[in-house]
């Protein structure tokens, strides 16, 4: 599912424009986009967790040529689904 068909489809739950729903889901993720600026984590009730997580620095070998190379520390988007979401795709 492309974001088109997924506001399309949640326009229609929700009984509004799709235009709306556009604007909606677009401050959505505006504001979750601060919030892990700052570092917060995001709760939602049913879906998961959705955090930022700092990746150390590690040493990584290639298995075709057996060289190692220095991995650099980054930043990443990890997602934990909810027990209640995990009990519902089974």
């Amino acid at each position: 599912m492309n974001n088109k068909q997924f506001l399309n489809e949640l326009s229609g739950k929700c009984g509004i424009s799709a235009d709306k729903c556009a604007q909606h889901v677009g401050t959505l993720v505006n504001v979750m986009e601060k919030l892990w600026q700052n570092g917060d984590t995001v709760s939602l009730s049913g879906f998961g967790v959705l955090e930022v997580r700092k990746r150390n620095e590690r040493v990584s070998v290639n298995p075709t040529t057996g060289v190692r190379m220095l991995v650099p520390p980054k930043i990443a988007l990890t997602y934990k689904p909810s027990s209640i979401l995990k009990e519902k795709l089974k």
